[in-house]
């Protein structure tokens, strides 16, 4: 039986209540939050990027290439897809896969690849498919015509000794929906049941394999999209005929970019619900020991905090952040005494990138004791376009720049710290671009940049904060440093924005480089590096006192 909703395959990793509202008629003329520039823009990279790779492939493989138009119907590229495919080319690019009108999917893919009997699907994505290692299944991309008799083809592809794949959980089933569609309209292989991947790299396909059980418990790729995709469809269909809904607001990471947050936010406020200081799978449990508001969680004691089906100490915390919502606390202190380690010289270092294409910008804020060079801030930035050889300049410059202070201040008998906040980019980065660009001047050895970030020297405020502190609204830099007495200069700073800011810093949309962005950019940096000083000193001054205590509360 035909079912009253058709969904693609990003339903699958969509917040549930999401994809009711998308169903809903009643939710039709709701306001909904403007699109993020930042993630309009990742969109809009990921286009071009599968732009780029398709006008190559296709100048690959010639008369085996078939374009699908992409400037037609729905139903007269279904048809298109459907003729070539019947036709055994050897590759479809830009398909719009036929309508599985009885179970309830519709979608397209990038690439369609004849594999023996049928076809198999293709993603081309603009992240990262791999990490160095070993084991993964690849095929190279051809860079010129090849003879392979069976190109882009798991056929052709070996296990790679230099790569392992990279978890991307949303790249499997959209892999997976692609292929539960090719088997409906009776295209799909016979053989063993495989997707691949083609990555920002571009230079492999990484094939996964759907039949084998990968996932928790055993399962296979494919059983874990079938399980998802039937529930979504089942909270698609309720919605679609008003019936009661399946599924309801609940605060999770997602909701921050999510068009229909007003709509859920106002809901949860309303109804004071739990999620709005635990989040997920905690929120869940909470609910079904019967605690489903902030109230509910606040006022929780004794035996029935114990009882509580959360660890004790994340119950505690829980309990905690309750009441410092209810008292609009941005913040609580866990500790009596902050602590923060502090340097005689200090340096407060912050890393602009742009995606996955490279770091373009070291900051740094030099403070403490004289060391000869100037205080304050200096950057070491790339302005030609990401990915290029010049980024190798500017993190030389910046990795020597620092080396030297620290040389310094180790001779002087003085001790040296140096502050980031959430090291995880920043060590990305300080790692990514020491094997990257090895051998080039000025680039350190990669043991030397392991040794620097695994030292008592390298420090991160986040941790600091995270471990003193309870923070109901979030431990994002932007979130605390107000409560340091920080604001930034800039009222639209933020990470998402310096992307589209970036882009036109150096020209990237074809248009001349804005020495203004650019400038925007070094000022955004700057007070980034000045935010996690002001943290670092408010955290070192009685003025931190004023945080209430938990048992304040």
């Amino acid at each position: 039986m035909d079912t009253e909703v058709l969904l693609d395959a990003g339903v699958v990793t969509r917040c549930r209540r999401r994809v009711h509202l998308e169903h809903d008629p009643a939710m039709r003329d709701a306001d909904q939050a403007p699109p993020d520039p930042g993630v309009e823009q990742r969109i809009a990279d990921a286009t071009d990027h599968r732009r780029a790779v398709a006008e190559r492939l296709g100048a690959l493989f010639g008369e085996g290439w078939v374009r699908i138009p992409g400037d037609a119907g729905r139903r007269a590229r279904e048809e298109a897809t459907l003729t070539a495919m019947r036709r055994e080319a050897a590759f479809v690019s830009q398909p719009q896969l036929p309508a599985d009108e009885d179970g309830g999917r519709r979608g397209s893919i990038d690439l369609l690849v004849r594999v023996d009997d049928g076809y198999v699907p293709v993603l081309v994505v603009r992240h990262k498919t791999t990490d160095p290692g070993s084991g993964a299944l690849t095929s190279p991309v051809p860079e010129a015509p090849t003879h392979s008799a069976a190109p882009l083809t798991p056929a052709d592809a070996g296990t790679d000794a230099a790569r392992k794949p990279r978890a991307q959980p949303r790249d499997v089933l959209r892999l997976a929906h692609a292929t539960r569609m090719l088997q409906a309209c009776g295209m799909s292989t016979s053989g063993r049941l495989r997707g691949g991947v083609i990555g920002v790299d571009a230079d492999v396909v990484l094939w996964h394999d759907l039949d084998a059980g990968t996932w928790p418990g055993g399962r296979t790729a494919l059983e874990e999209y079938d399980a998802r995709f039937a529930d979504r469809l089942a909270v698609a269909t309720a919605a679609a005929r008003g019936a009661e809904p399946l599924a309801h607001a609940s605060r999770i990471t997602d909701c921050k970019g999510c068009p229909w947050w007003p709509t859920c936010s106002a809901d949860l406020r309303a109804a004071r619900d739990v999620s709005l200081v635990v989040r997920g799978e905690d929120a869940a449990l909470l609910r079904a020991a019967g605690v489903s508001t902030v109230d509910d969680l606040a006022a929780l004691s004794g035996p029935e905090a114990e009882a509580a089906p959360l660890a004790a100490t994340r119950t505690a915390d829980a309990i905690l952040l309750a009441k410092a919502w209810l008292h609009e606390l941005p913040l609580v202190r866990r500790v009596r005494e902050v602590e923060v380690p502090r340097g005689d010289v200090e340096v407060d270092i912050d890393m602009e990138s742009y995606a996955d294409d490279g770091a373009y910008m070291w900051g740094c804020w030099l403070s403490g004791v004289d060391t000869d060079e100037e205080h304050g801030y200096r950057d070491f930035t790339t302005w030609d376009p990401l990915p290029t050889d010049d980024e190798a300049r500017s993190f030389a410059e910046f990795w020597t720049w620092l080396s030297a202070v620290r040389r310094r201040t180790h001779e002087r008998g003085l001790t040296f710290r140096a502050y980031c906040y959430n090291e995880l980019a920043e060590n990305r980065w300080l790692l990514g671009s020491a094997e990257r660009f090895a051998g080039k001047p000025g680039i350190p050895p990669l043991d030397e940049v392991r040794e620097f970030i695994g030292s008592d020297e390298w420090v991160d405020l986040f941790a600091s904060v995270r471990d003193q502190f309870l923070c109901p609204n979030g431990k994002g830099l932007k979130v605390i440093a107000p409560s340091a007495g920080f604001g930034w200069r800039d009222p639209e700073a933020s990470g998402e924005n310096s992307m589209r800011w970036y882009r036109d810093a150096v020209g990237l949309d074809g248009d001349a480089p804005q020495e203004s962005q650019r400038q925007r950019l070094r000022t955004y940096n700057e007070d980034d590096v000045r935010a996690t000083l002001a943290i670092r000193r408010w955290m070192s001054s009685d003025d931190v006192l004023r945080v209430p205590h938990a048992d304040d509360l």
